[in-house]
């Protein structure tokens, strides 16, 4: 860069603006790269260290510095073509040179920005446009919630409380409002399997007047951080910062975001190789679009493709006179039958609804027993999340032939059906 040593925390400054617009734009790659941890654990140390000067300041940043290159260089392998990754590697040889850093040298172990105790909730200053309820009470009676879900291989539960199991491999959009967006990356279960499970959840929250800057959280395999992808926990610098804020429940398993700003509450788990989400959202910033005649697609509020979508009545039938199937090969079939998939997801899932129908469905098509955790999660954070208490539990309805009608099935009956259905096509799954 040129610029010297006088230039180190100005080229520090810059150097964490372009990462962090790499990142944003780092949801297209492979989920194997960890260049965005690189990044998270490389500022939230280095903004720990901006209170020293002189020379202190100097052996820190190097340490630092270090330390993010040994990150990157574990990660290199999977990282090839990876705009984020090679920005950052030459971005860390650059500073080297700045600081005057060795190569040769100690390395830290990362450290998780923590705010200052002044700072620890939300602060008493924190304009009321920053608090969704309080503002909105002015106005208008309390806000209607809704909820999304989406779990396992992968079951979408809308705003609308319309429960869908989808194909959707790849990264698709969850939401995408004037607020927020969420997407999700779906793969394969197996090697040359069609199942497919979450194993990324990137979301963009957007800068909102007072109360935040834009700030990216993004989830993978074996990786949910407890903290934005520029090492923060909160909203930024702006005096509503703290009505955005990520609290970690279990390490490595469970994290929650509050946007009291915008009423909304995030849920990201990580359960097996996965991950589930949950939201809960007033249906006015469900709503809140630019042009909603021209809207792209928006899985929690529009549900999935009509050709993504798998109807548990129809399957069968179209893979009988198609020849056609989803869940993958031979290899990848569940060693579990229908009297042992459904005797599992009874421990968890009790009442016989769509979550214990999904249950069954993935243990006996992926035979996995982390699904069944994935569903009773899933229902869990429903009972949290869900402002409607009656419709907690949702049912598979049938078309009566006679009427034309839609009529529920019984539980028993709907239960038979499934693992019915799934046997079948897990025969079909092993013929040539």
């Amino acid at each position: 860069m040129g610029m010297g040593r006088g230039a180190g925390p100005k080229a520090l400054g810059l150097f964490k603006i372009l990462t962090v617009f790499l990142c944003t734009f780092h949801t297209a790659f492979s989920s194997s790269c960890r260049i965005m941890k690189c990044n998270s654990e490389f500022w939230s140390t280095a903004s720990n260290s901006h209170h020293n000067t002189g020379a202190e300041d100097s052996v820190e940043v190097c340490t630092a510095l270090r330390t993010y290159a040994h990150c990157t260089r574990r990660t290199a392998r999977f990282c090839r073509g990876d705009l984020a990754y090679h920005s950052a590697v030459h971005g860390i040889d650059d500073l080297m040179s700045q600081h005057n850093c060795s190569k040769e040298g100690p390395t830290s172990q990362p450290r998780v920005r923590t705010p200052p105790p002044w700072d620890s909730q939300e602060r008493s200053d924190s304009p009321e446009i920053c608090h969704y309820e309080k503002n909105f009470h002015r106005h208008s009676a309390t806000p209607n919630y809704t909820h999304c879900g989406l779990f396992g291989d992968p079951h979408l539960r809308t705003f609308t409380d319309t429960f869908q199991t989808c194909k959707i491999q790849g990264a698709w959009p969850l939401i995408d409002n004037n607020y927020l967006n969420v997407q999700v990356t779906n793969t394969p279960v197996h090697p040359g399997s069609t199942a497919t499970a979450t194993s990324k959840i990137t979301i963009i929250f957007k800068n909102f007047q007072e109360c935040v800057d834009q700030k990216v959280y993004q989830a993978e395999m074996d990786e949910l951080p407890a903290a934005f992808v520029d090492g923060s926990k909160n909203g930024g610098d702006k005096s509503g910062a703290n009505s955005l804020k990520i609290i970690e429940k279990v390490a490595g398993q469970h994290i929650e975001i509050q946007a009291k700003y915008i009423g909304t509450t995030i849920v990201v788990r990580q359960v097996g190789r996965y991950l589930t989400f949950a939201v809960r959202m007033p249906e006015e910033v469900v709503n809140a679009v630019e042009d909603k005649e021209n809207q792209g697609l928006y899985l929690c509020l529009q549900g999935c493709p009509q050709n993504q979508q798998i109807d548990f009545r129809t399957f069968h039938s179209q893979t009988s006179e198609t020849g056609s199937r989803r869940h993958g090969t031979g290899s990848s079939v569940s060693s579990f039958t229908p009297q042992m998939a459904g005797a599992k997801c009874k421990e968890k899932l009790p009442v016989e609804d769509l979550y214990f129908q999904s249950c069954v469905f993935d243990l006996l098509t992926t035979g996995d027993v982390n699904f069944t955790l994935a569903a009773y999660y899933a229902f869990e954070d429903v009972k949290s999340l869900h402002s409607n208490k009656d419709k907690l539990h949702l049912y598979e309805r049938k078309m009566d032939i006679g009427s034309g009608s839609a009529t529920p099935k019984s539980g028993l009956g709907m239960t038979m059906f499934l693992v019915v259905f799934v046997y079948l096509f897990q025969c079909c799954t092993v013929l040539p």
